[in-house]
């Protein structure tokens, strides 16, 4: 699988050097599912433990000649338990990054965001697709487009530090964040300008670190220079926007598709703000999509180990009794597999 976007290459390229790292694949029970966490084997990026029903697994491999072998599967019976028993693989360490396969989204969230079993920290989890466009110079994060409906105030700010973390992982040091509203101005009509006004402001007082911020802009104010000439706006994120901050997950949604679609953009998703990165894109998404969607998982999994090397301890790593308790089962040899120690 070929990634044709130089943004996403470099990022497989350099989670190469870091080696393998262990993923909990949830319910990988359809053909794309399946195949983008082996495709992520196959490329060097990630370990996948197979979190499902082991006889549809097996079979659906079967069918559609899909190499399982050297992987652990992790027998339940059925989508839920599959997302808690891999969110249960990611708070002891066995698995440093979660991947959503082809269940629902809010069945697959459920036990992360759970409240003494779950993977959530201070923060509130968002999410962020990382876009490399042909017409736009440099990647462009969206925030949140999956996660948060209708964010309030706080929750703004919780997603805006998510994604200036993800964009300092990807080597932004000092992102241009956008937030985005129907119009540049300040108005009570638009309810998102005042936000827009209030985050700038918590920017200002330290509430924020980390980047830059300016808002309300309207889309094409944050990414259109000559836009922002004719509109005569004075702003250092304004044309030249690293991040963009919608107002809503209907709004994030819809851009983001489109950009897909309309615009031949190359995505990636991810779910930040939690105990481990989480991978987490439409169940249609392409195998491409998924491949990114892992490199960049893997490589904020990295950049999380780097900095507290304890986070580490269990990377792929499990004891032979803890098998027994998850269920996992082995073949091909797959009993020697670690992951990146880092």
């Amino acid at each position: 699988m070929q990634v044709h976007r130089p943004i996403f290459e470099r990022i497989i390229n350099q989670c190469r050097e870091f080696g393998p790292i262990s993923v909990a694949a949830v319910s990988p029970l359809s053909e794309v599912a399946l195949t983008g966490a082996i495709d992520a084997a196959r490329a060097g990026l990630a370990i996948p433990y197979l979190v499902g029903p082991s006889a549809q697994i097996r079979t659906l491999a079967r069918e559609k000649r899909i190499d399982i072998g050297p992987y652990p599967i992790v027998d339940v019976t059925d989508d839920l338990e599959a997302a808690e028993r891999a969110v249960f693989l990611c708070r002891v360490g066995t698995c440093r990054v979660l991947m959503k396969g082809s269940l629902p989204t809010d069945q697959f969230l459920k036990p992360v965001v759970a409240a003494s079993t779950g993977l959530r920290l201070k923060r509130r989890i968002s999410h962020a697709v990382i876009v490399d466009a042909p017409g736009y110079p440099r990647p462009l994060i969206i925030t949140d487009s999956a996660i948060n409906v209708y964010p309030k105030l706080e929750e703004k700010a919780d997603i805006i530090q998510n994604a200036i973390k993800l964009a300092h992982v990807l080597g932004i040091t000092t992102p241009k964040v956008a937030i985005l509203s129907a119009i540049e101005r300040v108005s009570s009509r638009f309810s998102s300008t005042i936000d827009a006004a209030a985050l700038c402001k918590m920017a200002d007082r330290g509430q924020i670190t980390g980047g830059v911020l300016d808002g309300p802009l309207a889309f094409d104010d944050a990414i259109e220079p000559e836009a922002v000439r004719i509109k005569q706006i004075h702003s250092a994120v304004a044309g030249q926007a690293d991040v963009l901050v919608v107002p809503s997950l209907e709004a994030g949604h819809m851009l983001g598709k489109q950009l897909q679609s309309r615009a031949d953009a190359e995505t990636a998703g991810v779910a930040l703000g939690a105990q481990v990165p989480i991978i987490l894109t439409g169940r249609a998404a392409n195998p491409k999509s998924r491949l990114a969607s892992t490199a960049v998982a893997a490589l904020l999994a990295h950049q999380e180990c780097q900095e507290s090397p304890q986070a580490a301890y269990g990377y792929g790593v499990l004891l032979q009794e803890d098998k027994a308790s998850c269920g996992i089962t082995t073949t091909g040899g797959s009993e020697s597999l670690t992951g990146c120690m880092c």
